[in-house]
């Protein structure tokens, strides 16, 4: 893989180049001192992916991160000093693209391999996200009979979702009648913080996703693991390593073939902005089985991936500006008005 790397310390580009070059297949393409370095060498050598810190001169990694998404899309992985100190910049990183975020590795101590190998690992697993091409699983025919229980909303995302979500719950009522479950691409050090900014956005209630969870009217319920979500045969939710091959964790197609293949009630699939496929079988299969389904449009979307792949299928009845995806979802549970931008 071709890296780049976006960071202003000299230490930590030695760290990094370090872990790169255990890898024989990687090497560094280029190394930007500051953001608008980074924006420059991605719209003149797109790297596979980039290391990008979040304090540096000039531009820093989120503003860095919003630019290279809208000019020159690439895979970005967040690198700093501490993810844990640093959460709500990580989480506005990954509402502008960015894919995951990892502590900057160390040149020495008990740590240091240890450290090396977690960024080596984010980096092959975005590199997987990236080159993989979904195939449709085979679903089991069963009949499902829609009965009076809470309707289910279905929400898939990734790179940009975290304020796409913020977005969208934040103009939802308190009141809203149906169930909600986000299966998110984010690593499930980052969920539970995730879900409670999500919350802090939103007058619904926003909570990890448990295992036996059954979705209620106004809340929603966030995969919380890197274990796939899927919906029960009892309507309960429920964590699953398979398909263990599939470099989404969680998946999005994995707990929509669920809903499709389990829910017995009624539903709409949403797929916000997200780079790579995964959730568009999944959502055609949801408007197969007769579901709503809605896909954020190119115009609003961070990164026009998943919902480009969807659109490409046919999966979407409805292809949305961000803005408005929360009034259709209000219509179409019985709460006309509710959730309309200004």
């Amino acid at each position: 893989m071709n890296i780049g790397i976006a960071n202003d310390m000299p230490l930590a580009v030695e760290a990094l180049r370090h872990a790169i070059a255990r890898r024989p297949g990687h090497r560094v393409l280029w190394v930007a001192q500051d953001g608008e370095q980074a924006v420059d060498f991605c719209a003149a050598q797109p790297p596979d992916v980039i290391l990008m810190d979040l304090v540096m001169p000039r531009l820093d990694g989120v503003e860095a991160t919003r630019r290279i998404m809208a000019r020159s899309p690439c895979p970005i992985l967040i690198v700093t000093s501490s993810v844990g100190a640093n959460a709500w910049r990580v989480y506005e990183a990954m509402g502008a693209g960015a894919l995951d975020a990892v502590d900057t590795p160390t040149l020495a101590g008990p740590d240091a391999r240890r450290t090396m190998d977690l960024l080596l690992a984010k980096i092959e697993q975005i590199g997987r996200v990236n080159v993989v091409s979904d195939v449709a699983r085979t679903q089991g025919a069963s009949a499902i009979a829609t009965d009076a229980r809470t309707p289910l909303v279905a929400i898939g995302a990734s790179a940009g979702g975290p304020t796409a979500l913020a977005t969208v719950l934040g103009a939802l009522p308190a009141n809203f009648n149906a169930g909600i479950v986000i299966v998110q691409h984010v690593d499930q050090s980052f969920a539970a913080g995730m879900a409670d900014w999500l919350d802090g956005q939103a007058a619904l209630k926003v909570r990890v996703a448990k295992e036996g969870d059954r979705p209620t009217p106004g809340e929603a319920l966030l995969a919380a693991t890197n274990d796939h979500l899927c919906m029960t045969a009892a309507g309960k939710l429920a964590y699953t390593r398979e398909p263990a091959d599939t470099p989404y964790r969680p998946s999005v197609d994995t707990f929509f073939h669920s809903v499709v293949e389990h829910w017995r009630g009624t539903a709409i699939g949403v797929l916000l902005t997200g780079m790579g496929r995964d959730g568009a079988i999944g959502l055609k299969a949801m408007r197969a089985k007769g579901y709503y389904t809605i896909a954020q449009d190119a115009a609003t979307s961070a990164v026009y991936g998943m919902p480009k792949a969807a659109a490409a299928l046919d999966a979407p009845r409805a292809i949305l500006p961000l803005p408005v995806i929360a009034a259709e979802l209000c219509q179409r549970v019985g709460l006309p008005g509710a959730g309309r931008p200004e």
